[in-house]
């Protein structure tokens, strides 16, 4: 079964599929709307006593549901300028060393950080050595990504891909997995060196979200797009820990990318655990 899993999913039609399950998503179907929400919620044991409108109806459409708020409170950020915090509530796929300038997707499987930066090989060499940590985010999750360190925007790069899903039955079978699919690769300069964060796009993802430019996908396409940031002034880009970077409507995945011996991860750290969104990730090595 686990094979007709995956082997169906080159031969669907993924992004006319994507489209049509963000129409469906987008919908503000009344009573319809309030029914797939609930059954949602009883179906992936959503908690919902820890978002800011609890009852299914206060939502208009299941894309205003699936990107909730949260109470105020409920996700404290870990103080501290050594401390980074997670950007989501997730799951820890894959973390550990940038080796010969690949990550690991899955056992047997890797990818290099040039394919998942869009191809950009003076970009990707900013990372040589460093750090990466893949974090899943599944249908349960809260699905807003924040900021795990203060960080200025440099650079934005929308990637074009395919829509495979990015579960961990995928993430073991599909080669390439995180350097195919689509995906928005956001580049921060922070107080210790470039940072990345990679938001991944996957089946039925609708759309991908950032604070600052909106909706980046959809529109699709065949092009690699890449959109620059002022360090100051108007158009500066500036986050703090915890700050709200981003969303998926519907779907997927956030992969960290930092530099070489920027970073110690927290000993909390281990695949297949879970994270919430705001307590310790990992740690600035001293210098």
């Amino acid at each position: 079964m686990d094979k007709i899993k995956v082997g169906l999913q080159y031969w669907i039609p993924q992004h006319g599929l994507t489209r049509f399950m963000g129409k469906l998503a987008s919908a503000k179907a009344g009573s319809l709307t309030t029914a797939v929400i609930r059954w949602f919620i009883k179906q992936y044991n959503v908690n919902m006593d820890e978002a800011k409108h609890s009852d299914p109806k206060h939502f208009k459409s299941f894309n205003e549901f699936f990107v909730r708020e949260l109470k105020e409170g409920v996700r404290p950020i870990t103080e501290g300028d050594s401390v980074i915090t997670h950007p989501a509530d997730a799951c820890v796929s894959q973390f550990g060393p940038i080796k010969d300038g690949k990550l690991i997707q899955a056992k047997g499987h890797s990818f290099t950080a040039q394919e998942l930066l869009g191809g950009d090989e003076k970009l990707a060499d900013e990372f040589k050595d460093g750090e990466f940590a893949t974090l899943y985010l599944s249908p349960r999750d809260y699905h807003r990504v924040h900021m795990p360190c203060d960080g200025v925007l440099r650079q934005m790069i929308y990637v074009p891909g395919d829509l495979f899903s990015v579960n961990p039955l995928t993430a073991e079978n599909v080669p390439n997995l995180f350097a195919r699919n689509e995906r928005v690769v956001c580049i921060f300069d922070t107080d210790f060196g470039p940072m990345a964060q990679v938001l991944v796009g996957a089946t039925i993802v609708g759309s991908i979200e950032q604070v600052w430019a909106g909706t980046v996908t959809p529109p699709r396409g065949n092009t690699v797009y890449k959109w620059d940031y002022p360090a100051e002034g108007d158009k500066a880009v500036i986050l703090k820990k915890g700050e709200e970077m981003g969303r998926f409507k519907l779907g997927s995945t956030v992969i960290n990318l930092f530099t070489k011996d920027a970073i110690t991860f927290d000993d909390s750290m281990d695949n297949g655990k879970s994270t919430v969104m705001g307590t310790a990730y990992a740690h600035l090595s001293e210098k």
